[in-house]
């Protein structure tokens, strides 16, 4: 099968496409042959050697759609089943989704019953679940005002689709560093953008709900919004900065605020992903890709992910 290998840490040149054996299936595991796959800036982490516990070579990707191929669960993923799969490992501890057929462990396996196209498809699983586990975090309820930081990134865009949709009365603020994507964030449900000027919002406004996806950096800037009784999910790290260097609790969370977090690697379940994807059919969310690119351009979908003008999920298919 063809796979895109990253052999040692580098740029987007790392990433070699190349023929490799089939990964054999094994007891627990099933063969998903990959229709397509998102981009994610976790994975651009990883090529660039930002993530420890890999070893190279490695094929990267956590996450993909498809169709499985050879089941080890002929019950519950038949072959022919559609089906997405996100992290538990992909990528990172095994080989990824970079490639024409992943090996994942049946737990990591979701079939879905759906009407979307392959590439809407393969635009939802990190970025939407991610998206739609924070507000479910959050508690998101009709009248709250939602700041999301980072707000066009994909799970950015994906959350503001996603909260209107779940509460269409909710006030959604969205940030940005460059304000000529106003327009874009608002049409995709943002009522109100603002402007990030290195790390500080340019208002006054204070909100019921934060969702934080530029990273631990931002995080006590974003606590000083919240309203009391207000809750702040820490969801991306945009910016790279996982930790907070002798981060004082009780001087960066406000009294009677609630901070918590939510992690597409422990936190999706199979409810979860049928809950998602009834609530994509029942509204009719546009959950098409920003861009698409095919296997042979996975470098390129990923610089195009790292650019300072990109906007929404990058995804790339296998197939023409």
């Amino acid at each position: 099968m063809k796979a895109a290998v990253v052999h040692t840490s580098g740029d987007s040149s790392h990433l070699v496409l190349e023929d490799i054996p089939t990964p054999a299936v094994k007891p627990g595991w099933s063969l998903i042959k990959v229709k397509g796959f998102g981009i994610n800036r976790a994975e651009i982490i990883t090529r660039n050697g930002g993530s420890p516990t890999v070893k190279f070579p490695r094929v990267i990707g956590i996450e993909a759609v498809g169709e499985i191929v050879e089941t080890t669960d002929s019950v519950r993923l038949p072959v022919g089943q559609t089906v997405v799969t996100v992290q538990g490992g992909m990528g990172r501890e095994y080989d990824g989704s970079y490639a024409e057929y992943v090996l994942t462990h049946n737990e990591n396996i979701y079939p879905v019953t759906t009407q979307l196209s392959w590439p809407e498809l393969a635009a939802v699983p990190e970025t939407f679940l991610t998206a739609y586990g924070s507000l479910l975090n959050l508690k998101l309820a009709a009248h709250d005002k939602l700041l999301i930081r980072g707000g066009t990134s994909g799970v950015g865009v994906a959350a503001a689709k996603l909260a209107k949709a779940m509460q269409p009365t909710v006030k959604v603020f969205a940030t940005t560093r460059n304000l000529q994507k106003a327009d874009q964030l608002r049409a995709v449900g943002v009522d109100t953008v603002i402007e990030d000027q290195s790390g500080e919002l340019a208002t006054d406004e204070t909100v019921d709900k934060v969702l934080e996806m530029t990273g631990a950096d931002s995080l006590v800037d974003s606590l000083s919004y919240l309203n009391r009784g207000g809750i702040l999910c820490l969801t991306g790290a945009l910016d790279g900065v996982w930790t907070i260097p002798d981060f004082d609790p009780f001087g960066g969370v406000p009294s009677g605020r609630y901070l918590t977090t939510f992690s597409s690697g422990v936190d999706i379940t199979s409810q979860t992903v049928s809950e998602l994807f009834k609530l994509i059919d029942d509204h009719q969310i546009d959950v098409k890709p920003a861009k698409v690119f095919h296997l042979d351009q996975v470098g390129e979908a990923q610089d195009a992910l790292d650019q300072h003008d990109s906007f929404g999920k990058v995804v790339v298919m296998t197939e023409e």
